[in-house]
């Protein structure tokens, strides 16, 4: 400690929409989720396992959201996953031969193939098919520590009630404790929008910390002495954390972040676009063009359609000057911040995991080399975990945070425009009828409630935060408003049959296969005062 200047808090949040198309063999959605275990959570798992292995020493914040986790436990998303990887690997055959004559494009088409085939080793034999177990075991070693977030990442400051607040963060903390047998110690705000209405329901589930955007703190009553380079005590008791804007910028700025360098793999440039979809046959889902993984090209200049062929090592080069660079200004930092406030800052540092890996194909490696050019530094910064920085301080500043988010302008907007706006009155009748129908049939049991903790399903995967986000940035919005929309019809009428006690069993076990997140637990309860999740009759 004496050597230290200061403390590097990352925190990576995993998140995806939950998914589940049973109907479809292979659907455009269900690739999300494919793409991000691939290039995201199953590197940075290797990464992590690849620093205990060789005994550096780092600490880090992981946020799994419950509808993630409920897709990584899920049976059939598990088999199309491995039946994917190996289509791909198909693929790769086809390229190393189209691509015969042409050396630098046939080795990098080999080189997608055999990580490919690396890939589904690792999920099959190494991770057992379960990631959720293997982030488990990290945890248990001491190196990450695991967090959560509301329970189908609801955008909380636009749920406007109590109670659809407290059923959100309850149910996520259901589903964590479920897949990893404690209580989280922090909470991952979805968007980092916070809303003081959400901390009686932190602290009823022993939550300690939560993070929040820079202004979050800034903007807080009183002013925070220590700007975002501490957390401040919330009424509640609990820690809140700021996100430090350089540490966003250098790595996420479109236009300053590491990202950009031409060195690193051009992200758009994809043969799921470039070549004819005969060619490409199953790679495509129904034929719709998607990115297959297969990108052969460097960023090179960002503003020119003109792109030269990717060079990998060149680009791990790079990555390793980009994690040396980083970590230089990480110790700036500190060590300004430690003189001007006679206390070692902290600098928390969150992202969404999956710039890590699929965004930015290098991404994994530039962690993996700050925590090891960190060990090398003896501590000059050290590695934290946000519950780690009250060992250190157990003192701080009481101060009442100020609403905010991370999205565009700091506030609603990004969830709350012309696109997107029409949702919310339904979303807040639906909410009334939950509390009521929660209340009114509080002791149903068989087949009524069975479909009341359906109805519970359909109104939490209503409120998603992705929903409204979709429709904003419009990249699928259709299938946001038609995900949307049929959640909000089943959801009524579910509770409409609840209601008249002539519940259709055909149709209930239909949505129950099709929405089965959260299976086995019982969230009705999270609607009552006082509820928590018990044991679904389905499953009791």
């Amino acid at each position: 400690m004496d050597d230290t200047r200061g403390f590097l808090s990352v925190v990576l949040h995993a998140h995806l929409p939950y998914v589940k198309h049973p109907e479809c063999e292979d659907s455009l959605e269900e690739r999300w989720l494919f793409q991000a275990m691939t290039e995201s959570y199953i590197p940075l798992l290797e990464v992590f396992r690849n620093l205990a292995r060789d005994g550096v020493p780092y600490r880090i914040a992981v946020s799994l959201s419950p509808p993630l986790l409920e897709m990584f436990a899920d049976p059939l998303q598990r088999e199309r996953y491995k039946r994917h990887l190996l289509l791909l690997a198909g693929l790769g055959e086809k390229e190393m031969e189209r691509n015969s004559q042409d050396t630098r494009l046939r080795d990098l088409a080999r080189m997608y193939r055999d990580r490919f085939l690396d890939i589904y080793r690792l999920f099959t034999s190494d991770f057992h098919e379960d990631l959720g177990r293997a982030w488990g075991d990290l945890a248990s070693a001491g190196n990450v520590e695991l967090i959560t977030s509301a329970g189908t990442h609801g955008y909380l400051p636009l749920l406007l009630t109590p109670r659809a607040i407290g059923a959100q963060v309850r149910a996520g903390l259901a589903a964590f404790r479920r897949h990893f047998h404690h209580d989280p110690q922090g909470f991952w705000l979805p968007e980092c929008a916070y809303t003081p209405e959400v901390e009686p329901f932190l602290k009823e589930g022993h939550v300690t910390y939560f993070i929040l955007e820079t202004h979050g703190i800034l903007f807080a009553t009183p002013r925070p002495r220590f700007g975002f380079h501490a957390p401040l005590v919330t009424p509640q008791g609990m820690l809140a954390f700021g996100r430090d804007p350089d540490c966003s910028k250098q790595v996420w700025s479109a236009d300053e972040g590491y990202p950009g360098d031409g060195a690193y793999r051009e992200f758009y440039r994809d043969i799921g676009y470039d070549l004819p979809a005969e060619y490409l046959g199953d790679a495509l889902p129904d034929g719709a063009r998607v990115p297959t993984g297969f990108k052969y090209y460097r960023v090179t200049d960002r503003r020119s359609s003109q792109k030269d062929v990717y060079d990998p090592e060149a680009a791990r080069r790079r990555a390793r000057e980009h994690a040396g660079n980083f970590l230089f200004w990480r110790n700036k930092e500190a060590d300004h911040w430690q003189a001007a406030l006679g206390r070692k800052p902290v600098m928390v540092a969150p992202y969404d995991a999956e710039l890590f890996g699929h965004w930015w194909y290098e991404g994994p490696l530039f962690l993996e080399e700050v925590f090891r050019l960190m060990a090398a530094q003896k501590h000059r910064v050290l590695a934290i975990a946000p519950s780690d920085y009250a060992t250190y301080y157990p003192v701080n500043q009481v101060a009442e945070p100020a609403r905010s988010s991370w999205g565009y302008k700091g506030y609603n907007e990004v969830w709350l425009e012309g696109s997107n706006d029409w949702i919310y009155r339904h979303l807040h009748v639906c909410q009334e009828q939950m509390a009521e129908a929660a209340e009114k049939h509080r002791d149903a049991s068989g087949l009524s409630r069975r479909a009341l903790c359906q109805a519970t399903r359909e109104i939490l995967l209503a409120q998603a935060s992705d929903w409204p986000f979709i429709m904003k940035a419009g990249s699928v919005p259709d299938y946001a408003r038609r995900r949307f929309v049929s959640h909000v019809g089943r959801f009524r009428r579910l509770v409409d049959e609840v209601d008249r006690g002539a519940v259709d069993p055909v149709f209930l076990h239909e949505v129950e296969e099709r929405d089965s997140i959260f299976s086995g637990l019982d969230l009705t309860q999270c609607w009552l005062e006082g509820g928590a999740a018990g044991v679904s009759p389905e499953t009791s």
